[in-house]
């Protein structure tokens, strides 16, 4: 289908602001930044709202909850209160398997999301971006091309702000970019997004998914349910399992896809030798891409899909241009942090996956001492072989448990060690390492055994790498 942009400009597309809840109780699982923000947008909307938390709440998440004076425990969950809910939202970090989750189900009790509950408040457009790598990025450069733009803009989800939150606490936003996890995706129903971006799917997360991948995928193009031919998909017409699952699902939004390899036979965005392209409706934006301000083939694809966007939002040129080529790295995202006696230190924190660390590697034109480990997701390092042969000089591990890492990489690397803090990963990568060389921390796995997040792990990292 021949896309057209005035489908995306025109006013009211969205269902409009629900007014169902007022005086339902709303019961919302877990209180952190989603979990919070649901609570705030629920007692605007005139919920009962109660909010119970099965672990400790952070302060700064507790001191809201309080002001707001919003009912709240923590350490538990009162089954009661829990089960006697209208309705309850669920916050991405709770798996399904959780026995209170089961309990919820068990009585049909209607389980949601927070995204799923803050698109019932907005007409505003929305622009959904998942994907296993790449989508903080993406997300990012969105909302940089569109803040440039001068467009009222506002990005949130997996990234910044709840999208709750957001609506909560801010004036509308014409234009709300979202990052969407699997575990954000799986809770919603009549959530829709205007335009729709699958960047990529790799194994990940497959401790929540029953280690089986099909569940991983349904959950990844869930990103596309409620679409109508008045929306756009974006989508890497190169990754391998992205194409192999796609007819096995129903789109019915005009399909724009991205591609290094090929050019798409009309409408979409490709590279060829020097130059990156973007073709959308009877236009052509062409850009040298050595003029992009984030290397590696990841980030084409990244700065193609962000491209499109711009082009369906009848962004110009001279301002799409402009913003991909001074747009800045996320923190721990491929962050430069150091140089030390001649050795670059780079903080990939957020490579929280296998394919993650495969980019990060595959971007790196020095020798790599590579800090790798963390809690293990069902990786495959057999994926990091080729480049490991090629671009690693050492390996050192950063985890509680390193026995896979070594088992499966100890045959391309001549050097392993362990570690199981930050300050001696970072000493023994700088003992390791010449002139020249880089260090890169690209883990490859969820941080939670020794970090309280990947954010954590990063700043650790460029404090660790300061104190040298």
């Amino acid at each position: 289908m021949q896309p057209n942009k005035e489908n995306i400009i025109a006013s009211g597309s969205n269902p409009s602001p629900s007014e169902r809840g007022r005086g339902e109780t709303l019961v919302i699982l877990g209180a952190r930044e989603s979990g919070v923000g649901a609570a705030l947008l629920a007692k605007k909307k005139g919920y009962s709202v109660f909010v119970s938390d099965n672990g400790i709440i952070p302060d700064g998440f507790k001191n809201v909850l309080v002001i707001e004076k919003i009912a709240f425990e923590e350490g538990k969950h009162s089954e009661e209160k829990i089960l006697a809910a209208d309705e309850v939202i669920k916050s991405p970090g709770i798996p399904d398997q959780a026995l209170i989750i089961k309990k919820i189900k068990a009585k049909n009790i209607p389980l949601i999301s927070e995204i799923e509950f803050a698109s019932r408040f907005t007409k505003s457009k929305i622009i959904g971006i998942t994907g296993s790598n790449g989508k903080s990025t993406t997300t990012s450069l969105v909302n940089h091309v569109f803040t440039k733009a001068g467009l009222n803009v506002g990005m949130a989800g997996n990234i910044g702000k709840s999208f709750a939150g957001m609506l909560a606490t801010e004036e509308e936003h014409d234009v709300y970019v979202l990052e969407l996890s699997s575990f954000q995706l799986d809770g919603i129903e009549k959530f829709h997004c205007d335009v729709a971006v699958l960047l990529n799917i790799t194994p990940d997360h497959l401790d929540r998914y029953d280690y089986e991948l099909k569940n991983y995928v349904d959950s990844k193009f869930r990103i596309t349910k409620n679409q109508s031919s008045k929306d756009f998909f974006i989508y890497c017409a190169d990754d391998e399992i992205t194409i192999q699952n796609f007819s096995q699902y129903s789109i019915a939004s005009s399909l724009l896809p991205i591609s290094i390899k090929k050019k798409p036979t009309e409408n979409g965005g490709w590279l060829d030798h020097e130059n990156i392209h973007i073709t959308y409706h009877k236009t052509h934006f062409i850009m040298q891409s050595n003029q992009l301000s984030i290397s590696g083939k990841h980030n084409v694809y990244n700065s193609l899909a962000a491209g499109i966007i711009a082009r369906i939002f009848d962004i110009n040129d001279e301002t799409l241009r402009e913003s991909l080529s001074d747009f800045r790295t996320l923190e721990h995202r491929l962050e430069h942090v150091a140089k030390v006696k001649g050795v670059e230190f780079i903080n990939d924190s957020k490579a929280t996956n296998v394919n993650s660390t495969w980019y990060a590697l595959e971007s790196m034109t020095s020798p790599v001492i590579l800090i790798l480990g963390g809690v293990d997701k069902g990786n495959d390092y057999s994926v990091l072989a080729d480049l490991v042969k090629k671009k690693v000089k050492a390996i050192v591990c950063l985890g509680a448990d390193n026995t896979k890492i070594h088992t499966e990489l100890s045959r391309y690397v001549d050097v392993i060690v362990n570690t199981d803090n930050m300050s001696d990963s970072v000493k023994s990568s700088l003992s390791l390492a010449d002139k020249g060389d880089v260090v890169l921390l690209s883990p490859a796995c969820a941080s939670f055994d020794l970090f309280k997040n990947y954010e954590d792990r990063g700043k650790q990292f460029k404090q660790a790498v300061s104190m040298l």
